[in-house]
């Protein structure tokens, strides 16, 4: 394996352990430890935990192992915001900018994501979720924009995962993606920013109700 794909591998495995809970927040990431259970050297593995760190999901310490981050909601809320803006933008510029094709492909990833839904982990659904949000953002052709949300869809991927759990109702979120499309489809610019302001003013909802649910139960601790 090529060393940057190695670095890759390493950062994904990583990330995924990170949203199934495997390392939850706080955890410590022992770079010895975590490459010998994975067979590789710890260059590799330094360089993907200091990706996770630029992502936000793992905190650097001087001379100590770094840790998974655990971001306040205030933070978060704040981060949702301006994903949402972004997104929004993006919506509205596909509208504009988006050839028939790259629309048909973000209608294929939904249409993979029903037929898989009740076949693949919670992980798996949930990065073809983020891969449907993505491609609309692709399809905006404003790389300031895609690097952008790229970015801060990275600092917030463990937060979103969880709060796209949180009181998930799998119908609406398909019906909402369709609708997403629909109004592509039909360079409905308008009607696209509602149908995505809708869908994202609800996520926040739940990652809100996670967010409370998770520091309730620590206070009950």
């Amino acid at each position: 394996m090529a060393e940057e794909n190695r670095f890759e591998h390493i950062a994904n495995h990583l990330r995924r352990a990170i949203l199934r809970g495997d390392l939850p927040p706080g955890a410590p990431i022992k770079e010895r430890d975590n490459a010998a259970e994975m067979g590789v050297s710890r260059t590799p593995m330094r360089e993907a935990i200091r990706q996770l760190a630029n992502e936000g999901l793992v905190t650097l310490r001087p001379a100590r192992s770094p840790i998974v981050a655990d971001p306040p909601w205030s933070e978060v809320a704040d981060c949702v915001d301006v994903l949402r803006t972004l997104e929004l933008l993006s919506g509205d510029q596909a509208c504009a900018r988006a050839s028939a094709e790259e629309i048909e492909d973000i209608a294929a990833i939904q249409v993979k994501m029903e037929a898989q839904a009740a076949e693949i982990d919670q992980v798996t659904l949930f990065e073809l979720d983020m891969e449907f949000h993505i491609a609309i953002v692709n399809a905006s052709h404003n790389s300031t924009l895609i690097d952008t949300h790229r970015a801060l869809l990275a600092r917030l991927w463990r937060s979103r995962y969880l709060g796209s759990r949180e009181g998930r109702n799998q119908a609406r979120v398909f019906r909402q993606h369709n609708d997403i499309v629909a109004a592509l489809r039909d360079r409905d610019a308008e009607r696209l920013q509602e149908e995505i302001g809708q869908h994202l003013a609800i996520l926040k909802q739940q990652m809100h109700h996670y967010f409370h649910q998770n520091s309730t139960e620590l206070n009950k601790a």
